[in-house]
């Protein structure tokens, strides 16, 4: 498959624009982090959850490879040539789309809120369709790279809109 539209992978351009499309995940990671751990002690455990409920250890290792592909995606974007396409829209909604997630941590687990969390999750999944339709007319593997996010996103949807569910108030 050609990749006439990006820069070359190992021209020193797309080595640094490799580090610059890390920073929005690291930064979503470490924030989300921030946002759930304290919840994880003492209310997440008490929720009644539903028994799709994957074990604790999943989340991180699925986030942790979740976030590896949205840098890999972004940085695709950051590579294209200018003959690939704008790239502003793309990178203004994917930044955007960022801050989301971040919100669902804040709703969900700091608000301690599953109520906010689904409103937030709605909107983030519209947000990461958004993305992948910005980032296809550009670069089409840098969109498909996101549909594992999206399918883990709308099923953490329906995880946190069961646990809504099972424990209202």
């Amino acid at each position: 498959m050609s990749e006439k539209h990006l820069y070359p992978v190992f021209s020193l351009r797309s080595l640094l624009l490799l580090v610059v499309a890390m920073i929005p995940s690291l930064l979503a990671s470490a924030a989300g982090s921030v946002l759930t751990a304290p919840a994880l002690v003492g209310w997440y455990p008490t929720l009644d959850k539903p028994f799709f409920t994957p074990p604790n250890i999943a989340f991180p290792l699925v986030w942790t490879f979740l976030y590896a592909l949205m840098a890999m995606s972004f940085w695709r974007i950051l590579r294209a040539r200018p003959e690939a396409g704008p790239k502003t829209a793309a990178i203004v909604i994917f930044l955007v789309h960022m801050g989301i997630n971040v919100a669902w941590s804040w709703a969900f687990f700091s608000r301690r809120s599953p109520y906010g969390g689904l409103v937030v999750i709605g909107i983030l999944i519209v947000a990461i369709v958004l993305t992948m339709r910005e980032f296809r007319k550009i670069d089409r593997p840098a969109a498909y790279a996101l549909t594992p996010y999206l399918a883990w996103t709308v099923f953490a949807a329906a995880l946190n809109g069961a646990i809504a569910l099972k424990n209202p108030g």
